[in-house]
């Protein structure tokens, strides 16, 4: 059945704020200042121009199609996560299902041994750049007491609808070495995004601020309740995790280590102004494995070494905003 014309209207005014870690995007040429060798097409992965460009059309596919049932629309802005540079970036927008839209990109080089960093992709014609800049986390490793570089935090300030938001784009440190050995990297993370907060305030008491990402950590881990409490802020993912849901999957346990948090001024009613609707997991069915042991987990373009050309091992999240 057809939208009424109220229906449509509602849906013109409605945006999508989502975040996508994209699971390794690398391009298939060698950069000698950071670790890519298992992605290149002499690797034991033989990360291929065919694999890279099947990889593009499927996370093209995924993101053009994020809040598009609730808006009618691709979303406005998505923050991202492993991607290797500007070039990836911009390949993936430039790919079949996104190349129609009138995206743009912000990117940053960080200094992550990897040569992964956060980016931050826009529809141009919903969302108006005025300012980006990245931020470094200094960590130190504890063993020998050298500098342990992860990914820097990004943020990006702009008209949404012609309203200014900052949005805060954030990849923690893993939990590879253990959760509990790992905390106090998550943690100088979280007071980081705490200082680009009170820096906003200072200069706008009534800043509207979105910060998303992969904290690598749960809504009740320690370093999420103190980013929400400190900066008072709502969590607009935390209720979306249960038993059977998550945004990624380890070892047969759902997580949900990518959110979407946001300052309580997204909640006040007035006129013209951007207000939360909704937010979710975007777990269509195409993104799940669809068969194995591993049903419903999400369909990833490598399990372990092998080669199996899904999407990524993270289903993205998103928020809906309406006026």
């Amino acid at each position: 059945m057809a939208d009424s014309l109220e229906d449509s209207l509602i849906r013109h005014n409605m945006q999508t704020i989502a975040f996508y870690n994209c699971e390794n995007l690398f391009d298939v040429y060698d950069d000698k200042r950071t670790n890519d060798n298992d992605y290149l097409p002499t690797s034991i992965k033989k990360w291929t121009r065919p694999r890279y460009e099947n990889k593009l059309r499927k996370l093209s596919f995924a993101i053009s199609n994020i809040g598009k049932t609730e808006t009618g629309k691709p979303p406005a802005i998505v923050g991202l996560a492993e991607v290797e540079n500007a070039k990836v970036v911009k390949d993936l927008i430039a790919f079949k299902h996104l190349k129609d839209y009138d995206y743009r990109y912000i990117h940053y080089n960080s200094l992550d041994a990897r040569g992964i960093d956060v980016a931050l992709i826009y529809d141009k014609t919903a969302f108006e750049v005025l300012h980006s800049e990245t931020f470094t986390i200094n960590l130190v490793d504890v063993l020998d007491g050298t500098l342990d570089f992860t990914r820097d935090i990004l943020l990006v300030s702009g008209l949404l609808d012609g309203e200014k938001i900052h949005v805060i784009v954030n990849h923690w440190s893993s939990r590879r070495e253990g959760e509990k050995e790992t905390e106090h990297k998550r943690m100088t993370s979280a007071n980081k995004v705490t200082e680009i907060i009170t820096s906003l305030r200072q200069k706008d008491v009534h800043a509207k601020i979105v910060v998303m990402g992969d904290f690598n950590d749960d809504p009740s881990s320690n370093s999420i309740k103190h980013l929400v409490e400190t900066n008072q802020l709502y969590n607009a993912t935390e209720t979306l995790r249960s038993f059977s849901r998550g945004s990624a999957n380890h070892f047969r346990q759902w997580n949900l280590f990518d959110q979407i948090i946001f300052s309580t001024n997204f909640f006040e009613t007035s006129n013209n102004a951007l207000e939360f609707y909704q937010a979710n997991i975007f777990d269509a069915d195409f993104l799940k494995q669809f068969n194995g042991r591993f049903k419903g987990t999400p369909f990833r373009t490598y399990a372990g070494k092998k080669y199996i050309g899904g999407y990524s091992d993270h289903f993205p999240v998103y928020a809906i905003f309406k006026k």
